[in-house]
């Protein structure tokens, strides 16, 4: 058979094209949630990174204090919990959106509680899209869509 992935060595310079795995960043302080996000992404051929909480988030994208300069990490979206310890999915939002590298990424927010201020909120700040959980792969669906349109 031969050749499938040579390496496995993902570095800076495979930047993501059409044809790749879009890179989609999961964050969510349950673990449960957290493994069925990633699931359901990888269900739809997204390579999927984790984190528990939102300052995990910053580290991985080269916001956190712990960052060496000038590691970014590539991701194409990210999807977090709003309701986290130590810092909100909201938060984390308005962090990302802060931030000149990362601002063009989209941010899907997604909360077991409908409340319409939290999610217009949400909206407001940024955030593409605001999800119910328990994710279903259905939404995922939405959210390639939507990874789809932003690489267009």
């Amino acid at each position: 058979m031969g050749g499938g992935g040579g390496g496995g060595d993902s570095s800076e310079d495979t930047a993501v094209e059409l044809g790749d795995e879009p890179h989609v960043l999961a964050v969510d302080d349950n673990l449960i949630d957290r493994k069925l996000v990633e699931k359901l992404l990888k269900n739809s051929s997204c390579k999927v990174t984790t984190a528990e909480n939102a300052l995990r988030a910053l580290d991985y994208l080269g916001l956190g204090n712990e960052t060496l300069e000038g590691t970014v990490s590539k991701v194409n979206l990210i999807i977090t919990d709003y309701c986290m310890p130590g810092m909100t999915g909201y938060e984390l939002l308005k962090k990302i959106k802060e931030s000149s590298v990362l601002k063009e990424v989209p941010v899907v927010i997604m909360s077991s509680e409908n409340i319409p201020t939290r999610i217009s909120q949400c909206l407001e700040e940024g955030a593409k899209m605001f999800m119910l959980k328990p994710l279903k792969q259905s939404d995922v669906k939405q959210l390639k869509w939507h990874l789809m349109k932003c690489r267009n």
